[in-house]
């Protein structure tokens, strides 16, 4: 057993002293985390979502009607955009014009804001909005104007904020209704709302980043570390003099594989010590579930490290190889972004894709998800598949010797 712990030992040791490996397994997984948490942290740790848009109402000039449409929506969104008596922020932030603005260049600037993005949406009542509204609630069959809504199309909160502001002119078109006798509440359609996969409390960035950060770790150790670890031995000929000594194979890799899972255990430690009491992260790896897929995770991606080393001659091609295969198994298993709705041909990739399924049993046993995307028991069939086919492959072609 000496001698494997002395490989093991070796292969540490030799790892940190390089500050390429020192980088790219400690410093950068530290870096990206850092980043996306200063980043997105600050927006989804903010529970209230708020809309800013723009209300202008014109002086209405019909003053016999038994009631007020402009009025009745202007009450509405300065309720919406009042905050409630616990001091949660309120819906929208509205902008209307003060007293004796003139309208139109009220309008008009409001809708480059608009354009600039910095507006959700601009509503516009107007002069003969009460009267249009009641000949529209007393002939169905009359074509009114009606209120006017600018939206953005290149803001996503312009589309939300369009969606809530119809419900609002819905539940308005209801109330009106009632108001003359036309609708009645207890024929209304009822619908009952089931929400399927909703967690109990809603997950921070954090929680939802970390467990992909450590992923990313290994799979980074994993894919770069051990072609790079053994293909620079054997371009050096260090392996040959392993080979001149009692040592056998099996035992070398024994000693490499504990080292190498040594390594991404100070990796993991370091990367949810930061995560934890650097940034507030809440979830826990102990379960049995998380503790066996980070096992998993780290023989997967070891594995593929030998698949590499097999089929390259150089340690410099298998650094490209590896830099090949890093973004795309990366970004398409759904480490950093939603990958449910991308195009079928890609949909191939990420199923086929291990760091896919590891993930998504990591971020589950974790609680940092709902739901699955695919059956559970595929989430250690292809990881071990993977395992298997890069086993079988390295054992085959696998050359230990340069002059072999």
């Amino acid at each position: 057993m000496k001698d494997i712990f002395a490989i093991a030992r070796t292969h540490v040791v030799t790892a940190l002293r390089e500050r390429v490996t020192l980088f790219w397994f400690l410093i950068f997984p530290l870096f990206l985390l850092t980043l996306l948490s200063l980043i997105f942290g600050s927006v989804t740790d903010n529970e209230d979502v708020q809309f800013v848009i723009s209300l202008i109402a014109y002086p209405q000039s019909a003053a016999d009607l038994p009631f007020s449409a402009s009025a009745a929506i202007e009450e509405a969104f300065t309720e919406m955009a009042t905050p409630d008596a616990s001091g949660r922020a309120p819906l929208f932030v509205l902008h209307v014009p003060s007293d004796g603005q003139d309208l139109e260049a009220f309008l008009d600037a409001e809708v480059t804001e608009l354009r600039r993005g910095r507006r959700a949406a601009v509503l516009v009542l107007p002069e003969d909005f009460d009267r249009q509204a009641m000949t529209a609630l007393s002939d169905a069959s009359s074509a009114v104007a009606g209120a006017r809504l600018y939206m953005s199309s290149t803001n996503v909160a312009s589309e939300t904020a369009s969606s809530i502001i119809d419900q609002v002119f819905a539940e308005l078109d209801r109330n009106l209704l009632s108001r003359m006798g036309r609708f009645d509440e207890s024929q209304a359609v009822r619908d009952v709302t089931e929400w399927v996969g909703q967690a109990e409390s809603e997950v921070a960035y954090i929680d939802f980043a970390l467990p992909a950060i450590v992923l990313m770790g290994f799979f980074t150790s994993g894919l770069f570390g051990v072609p790079g670890a053994i293909l620079f031995n054997r371009d050096l000929k260090v392996l040959r003099r392993y080979w001149v000594t009692p040592l056998s194979v099996s035992r070398y890799l024994a000693g490499f594989g504990l080292g190498h899972l040594s390594l991404c255990a100070l990796q993991f430690v370091l990367i949810v010590l930061v995560g934890t009491y650097g940034f507030g992260a809440s979830i826990r790896f102990s379960s049995p579930t998380a503790i066996a897929t980070l096992i998993l995770a780290v023989v997967t991606f070891m594995a593929f490290g030998f698949l590499i080393t097999s089929l390259v001659r150089t340690a410099n091609a298998g650094m490209a190889t590896a830099n090949i295969l890093n973004m795309p198994m990366m970004f398409l298993s759904g480490m950093f972004f939603p990958v449910a709705n991308l195009p079928a041909f890609m949909k191939v990739v990420i199923l086929a894709n291990p760091v896919t399924y590891l993930l998504e049993s990591l971020r589950q046993s974790v609680g940092a998800q709902e739901g699955t995307m695919m059956p559970s028991p595929w989430t250690y069939v292809v990881p071990l598949l993977w395992i298997a086919f890069s086993t079988l492959v390295a054992t085959r072609r696998l050359r230990w010797d340069v002059e072999r």
